[in-house]
């Protein structure tokens, strides 16, 4: 097929292919215990069940790079409309030996980027306005250069899929409350189920987003490596990253809030606080520890 490429110029990292297939086995059973504790406490309702959870993940897996570009605000762009963007993406692939995916541009001043898609032919890498316009050309090139190494080991499709079911538990905890599942007083099962299916869904998701989050920071280390054995230049993505968080306080709390959810795809992090949270349970390994293995990369090229 003409622009398929089975392997790329990326250093492939075993860690982090061990960690993607060890996460969807664990996500996967989780997924099939938790339908199974659904059709079990409900009995006649399976049909609903099954059509929600399979028309949920259908959708969920075909449609992941469009639901995550339209939240985040992306729109696509032509070489006109971004030659310097562009430009720097054509550089990347060259490099990587990989096809060229879409590129967009997200209208935000959050200084960020992300890369989403189920394969190298449906990718997307974006770039905020507010990341172009701060960083200097070999500072950009190094953060594509990341967020291309994601596509490229495929661990961005993981994520998506991996994501899903904490997705999923909350949608069926609305479908038991609203639907009417629940208000059939005649069925002496149905105080079990009120109080097993918030349960179950809890502790699903829980699960889920230890998961999610555990394969997330490492994933992030690994595109940061990728990116800088790829590009030669570990000191221009470690200058981006210091300079992206650095800028993350001067943006409004409402802009911050806004780019939150999305963490998990984000080139860095984005905390509406210093307090918040999501500092403990962070989708991204600390800024110390990304610029420490980046200093050691530079001094490993150096010394070849």
């Amino acid at each position: 097929m003409p622009g398929t490429r089975s392997r790329s110029h990326y250093v492939p990292d075993r860690g982090l292919t061990t960690r993607m297939v060890t996460t969807m086995f664990l996500i996967g059973l989780l997924y099939v215990v938790f339908v199974g504790v659904l059709l079990a406490v409900l009995r006649g309702s399976w049909p609903v069940i099954l059509v929600i959870a399979g028309g949920l993940f259908i959708a969920q897996f075909w449609f992941s790079d469009r639901i995550t570009a339209h939240g985040m605000g992306a729109r696509e762009v032509t070489p006109e409309q971004a030659p310097e963007l562009h430009g720097a993406v054509d550089r990347i692939c060259a490099l990587a030996d990989m096809p060229k995916p879409r590129v967009a541009i997200a209208d935000s001043d959050v200084p960020n980027a992300f890369a989403t898609g189920r394969n190298q032919n449906t990718a997307l890498v974006c770039a905020t306005t507010g990341l172009l316009r701060r960083l200097e050309p070999e500072e950009l090139e190094g953060v594509l250069a990341h967020e291309l190494s994601h596509v490229a080991h495929r661990d961005v499709v993981v994520m998506t899929i991996a994501s899903f079911l904490g997705v999923l538990s909350g949608v069926m905890v609305r479908v038991w409350l609203y639907s009417g599942l629940g208000r059939n007083s005649r069925d002496s099962n149905t105080a079990i189920a009120m109080l097993v299916i918030p349960l179950v869904s809890a502790v699903v998701y829980v699960i889920s987003f230890l998961l999610t989050r555990l394969l997330s920071r490492y994933r992030e280390l690994s595109a940061d490596r990728a990116a800088a054995l790829l590009t030669g230049r570990p000191s221009a993505l470690a200058s981006a990253l210091t300079k992206v968080t650095g800028q993350m306080a001067r943006i409004p709390t409402r802009d911050l809030r806004k780019a939150e959810p999305f963490n998990a795809f984000w080139f860095a992090p984005a905390f509406s606080s210093k307090e918040s949270l999501s500092r403990l349970l962070s989708s991204h390994p600390t800024l110390e520890q990304r610029l420490d293995q980046l200093g050691r990369i530079s001094t490993q090229l150096g010394r070849s």
